[in-house]
């Protein structure tokens, strides 16, 4: 336990150097977070395709193994970095404080950080982001929320993703929701499909008005 503690101490010393040197570039930092096979990298994919022109973005894409994320990001075009964390499951402060040396901060006004699939580890470090968003998809199952309390507690926004395919899941999207604001009762609730675009304007919104604060 306290060698647990001592890790956490100081990723949090890292994740707040990270924080004051984003907000001196002015850069909206986000983590997103997920259980595998959520659609993180297909939000991304299709955030960065939609807000084209619109923002200055990069993304750090964590796995454990392959760059397979990292390529479908470049394809958009976006400045990308792999990291991969091998037997690690989550990503950490350094680790993003080094990836983000491959970019030129002071022309880019949003970071996109694509943590390491996993509902556990992730919560409990810090990147330095502006806030963690947990991406949750309706094919996960509604109870998620209390499943894995920790993840959703540090969550700040929640994308509710593949609403499209609602019509043939047996999927209780108010239950969800419901049992998302009871472990974390602020937490902002976004229904998306990065597949057929329904709900993404709102969280383009959302982006939008967060790198306007973030800009100062």
């Amino acid at each position: 336990m306290l060698i647990e503690t001592d890790i956490l101490a100081k990723n949090n010393r890292m994740a707040q150097a990270n924080r004051s040197y984003f907000q001196e570039k002015g850069l909206f930092v986000l983590n997103l977070v997920s259980s595998p096979g959520s659609g993180k990298t297909s939000i991304l994919e299709r955030t960065l395709k939609d807000m084209a022109g619109a923002c200055r973005p990069a993304v750090i894409e964590g796995d454990q193994q392959t760059d397979n994320d990292a390529v479908r990001i470049a394809a958009t075009g976006v400045p990308v970095k792999q990291i991969n964390t091998g037997a690690g499951c989550h990503l950490d402060a350094h680790m993003v404080l080094h990836a983000s040396e491959a970019f030129d901060l002071d022309n880019l006004d949003l970071l996109l950080i694509e943590n390491v699939g996993n509902l556990v580890c992730p919560a409990s470090f810090d990147l330095g982001e502006h806030h963690k968003v947990v991406v949750l998809s309706v094919t996960e199952g509604e109870d998620k929320p209390l499943k894995y309390p920790q993840m959703f507690r540090a969550a700040d926004v929640m994308l509710l993703n593949k609403i499209d395919l609602l019509p043939y899941l047996d999927f209780d999207l108010e239950s969800c929701k419901e049992m998302a604001r009871r472990v974390s009762p602020g937490i902002e609730i976004f229904e998306v499909s990065s597949r057929s675009g329904e709900g993404m304007a709102a969280w383009y919104a959302w982006l939008g008005a967060g790198i306007e604060k973030a800009k100062g």
